[in-house]
């Protein structure tokens, strides 16, 4: 007969029994999830606790400008000092220390903390020039420092022309990312793919003298061929920053330049600029908060041509003509089809012509373009109706992105269709109390200049594989056919009037003809502030070029009107493009050679003698602040543009204030 003792001895060692099988199995268990799990993995963390590796940075591609032989950005070589404390004796980190900080120009506390740190590695200075690093070299032959300070290859972005097209390049950042414009579109592409270099250490992380290195190379990125050509970024640069300064633009300005045929971005120019080479640079900026140099800085930064929006004003009459005469309901030249008698009512409300106090009377719409006269485009835009002039806005692209290849991009702001009412229609028709981008502006009116087709703006063409030479051509996208050929070509009919006899006469070249429209609007309600624009194309008889020149806010003594702020830009800039770009002169013009005369003095004199003597001189007269009228006898002239002793071309219009 068995014990009590007997049988709780037997159940203690049948549960030790039991215990032990299952630690056992889950030792089994968990050696077999080391081996066949993660045993990949703890062969990596082994090999990387037992590897020193260094970073070589990729060369960035090269970007050039549409000729395929201007570098805008491209990456030259230099260096990164790291060291590893463990490979410096204690008894000369103080030595290194010091010699580091003078030669790289670094602060010796912080420096020698770095080389006192136990780690493997601690970078000291990124993006060193060679006539540093090999400074350092000589100092560490001189004095028998052979390991513990690594000196590894690395690049840096430069950009040859500084300001040129910076918010359309963009910059990079210190670890050679693309942050901004082309240069974070394509990161991608541009970037390449890092090397580096790898070695054994010992238990203390140091290294291993006698095993070599092993040296993985970088591999380059590719380049980029931009639409943007130099030569013309630079004309278009050149006029916008005059334009900016000598209108006292408060907000700055832009200039969009596109070849309407295959969508190419020519120019796009924005000022104020900046360095590229400095992108965090800021004029007083000592007492600016981290939040505010955030918001300076981004600013600066900003493509206003593609990110910000405004009322196009009277530009946006090319759209509502495109839509009336495609639907039939008018055409160009048909004699005193409307009636401007100082403005128009609709649902209630009374909507004044501009020129309200000396009202257009009976037009065609080629000449109410030409005036600019919104009554008549107010009522197109009623003929139309609001349904199929939606169906017009998605058409020409309004509702959507360009979708050019740059980041960033806004797209319009419009009232929902069922939202709008006549008086909305109304002021829509004339170009107020919505916003769009100036892309989407020059991409619509591309459509017009084409003959009839939607196309995707872009700014990269071509994508070289610098070492085998590859290459890949950038997509020419195009859309649906938005009007038809007929219809383009009398809305281009009716732009070369406005620049002839219109508006836009201070855009004409000579030896060219050139189609445009003015345009003024309001800069958001009751701010005081104006936007005013000239879109133009050119040559009328085969356009080649949609340029849009957008100025923010003039406040000069020249005022706020598109045609004699906005158009003597637009006139300039196409003064030298055309011929840059060899196009052919039109015949009706080979020999028109228009007579110049000198401006004369019309300041502190009556506004009828100044008409006087501007007609005399075969001008016109224009004045800007006019609200009410005026007695011409007893109302004297304040400003003129142009300036008196300027030379210019008969029929220009000189604009005065009162």
């Amino acid at each position: 007969m068995q014990t009590v003792s007997s049988i709780k001895s037997k159940k203690m060692m049948l549960w030790i029994i039991i215990v032990s099988a299952i630690l056992l199995i889950l030792l089994i268990v968990r050696l077999a999830v080391i081996q066949f799990v993660d045993g990949n993995k703890l062969k990596q963390m082994a090999y990387e606790q037992q590897t020193l590796n260094r970073k070589i940075t990729s060369k960035r591609g090269t970007i050039y400008d549409a000729t395929g032989e201007n570098i805008l950005a491209q990456s030259s070589t230099v260096e990164t000092v790291t060291v590893n404390s463990t490979n410096i004796p204690e008894d000369k980190k103080e030595l290194v220390s010091k010699a580091l900080s003078d030669i790289l120009e670094l602060d010796y506390e912080e420096t020698l903390k770095k080389v006192q740190k136990r780690s493997s590695i601690e970078t000291i200075a990124k993006k060193v020039e060679k006539d540093k690093t090999n400074e350092l070299r000589q100092w560490m032959k001189d004095n028998n420092i052979e390991s513990g300070i690594n000196i590894d290859e690395d690049t840096k972005r430069y950009y040859p022309y500084s300001t040129l097209a910076s918010q359309v390049i963009g910059f990079c950042g210190s670890d050679n990312q693309g942050l901004d414009g082309i240069e974070a579109k394509y990161d991608d592409i541009l970037k390449g793919k890092s090397g580096q270099i790898e070695k054994l250490t010992d238990a203390k992380g140091g290294d291993m003298q006698q095993l070599e290195e092993t040296y993985v190379a970088a591999e380059k990125g590719k380049d980029l061929v931009l639409t943007i050509d130099l030569t013309i970024q630079s004309i278009a640069e050149k006029y916008l920053e005059n334009a900016c300064i000598d209108n006292e633009c408060t907000d700055g300005g832009n200039v969009i330049i596109m070849n309407p045929n295959n969508g190419d971005i020519l120019a796009m120019a924005t000022y104020p600029n900046y360095d590229l080479n400095n992108p965090y640079e800021l004029e007083n900026s000592e007492n600016m908060d981290s939040s505010e140099k955030n918001k300076q800085l981004q600013a600066k930064w900003r493509n206003k041509a593609i990110a910000d929006t405004y009322e196009p004003g009277s530009t946006f009459k090319l759209i509502t003509s495109s839509a009336a005469l495609e639907e039939g309901i008018t055409t160009t030249d048909k004699e005193g089809e409307f009636n401007c008698g100082g403005g128009i009512e609709i649902a209630g409300v009374r909507i004044k012509c501009w020129r309200y106090y000396r009202p257009h009377g009976t037009q065609s719409l080629r000449q109410a373009l030409m005036n600019s006269c919104n009554p008549v485009f107010i009522a197109l835009g009623q003929r139309i109706g609001k349904d199929k002039y939606y169906d017009y806005l998605e058409k020409f692209g309004f509702f959507k992105k360009t979708g050019i290849d740059l980041p960033g991009e806004a797209k319009g702001i419009f009232l929902e269709k069922d939202k709008v009412g006549p008086v909305e229609l109304a002021t829509i028709s004339f170009g107020q109390r919505f916003e769009v981008t100036p892309l989407q502006m020059v991409t619509a009116v591309s459509s017009i200049a084409n003959g009839g087709e939607y196309i995707e703006p872009r700014v990269v063409k071509e994508i070289i594989d610098s070492e085998t030479g590859e290459k890949q051509e950038v997509e020419v996208k195009k859309g649906d056919r938005v009007i038809s050929e007929e219809t383009a070509n009398s809305v281009l009919s009716m732009m070369q009037s406005v620049v002839e006899d219109g508006t836009g006469r201070n855009a004409q070249v000579q030896g060219y003809l050139v189609g445009g429209k003015t345009g003024t609007s309001e800069d958001g309600v009751n701010t005081n502030k104006y936007v005013t624009s000239f879109m133009g194309v050119a040559p009328i008889s085969d356009p080649q070029v949609v340029i849009l020149v957008t100025l923010y806010n003039p406040t000069g003594e020249g005022g706020h009107q598109g045609g004699g702020v906005a158009a003597p830009v637009g006139g300039q800039i196409l003064g030298e493009v055309l011929p840059y770009l060899e196009l052919k002169q039109d015949k009706e013009t080979e020999e028109e050679e228009k007579e110049e005369v000198e401006m004369a003095e019309i300041r502190n004199k009556t506004v009828k003698e100044a008409r006087e003597i501007l007609k005399e001189l075969g001008l016109e007269l224009e004045i800007n602040n006019l609200t009410e009228e005026i007695n011409e006898n007893e109302t004297y002239v304040k400003e003129q543009i142009p300036k008196p002793g300027i030379k210019i071309t008969k029929e220009t219009k000189v604009y005065i204030d009162i």
